[in-house]
């Protein structure tokens, strides 16, 4: 077992995207984070129903930093509540656990 975990994130733009994606890898708490095409999220808010497009985050990162790297995206998010969701026992190739646990402070 590894100490590498996946973290998902949704976005309401490109722009929040990038930011919070570079801020991630700029501070060595993510090894990877990749940034979808436009995807319809349905979700209720307040009462009610919503939908709008956004942009999912897939971060690539660690247990160790994980609470770091929450406090980021919250800092730099534009949503009241981000999403914000850990999947957890990721197991990978050697080269690329390897690679990825290089990345990370």
């Amino acid at each position: 077992m590894t100490d590498v975990c996946i973290v998902l994130c949704t976005c309401p733009d490109t722009n929040s995207a990038e930011r919070i994606a570079s801020a991630l890898i700029e501070q060595q708490l993510a090894a990877c984070v990749s940034i979808s095409h436009p995807i319809t999220s349905l979700y209720r808010w307040e009462g009610k129903v919503e939908k709008s497009q956004e942009f999912q985050l897939v971060i690539k990162t660690q247990h160790a930093v994980l609470n770091d790297a929450y406090d980021m995206v919250n800092t730099l998010h534009p949503y009241d509540v981000p999403e914000w969701l850990v999947i957890q026992n990721i197991t990978g190739s050697e080269p690329y656990i390897e690679w990825l646990e290089s990345c990370i402070r």
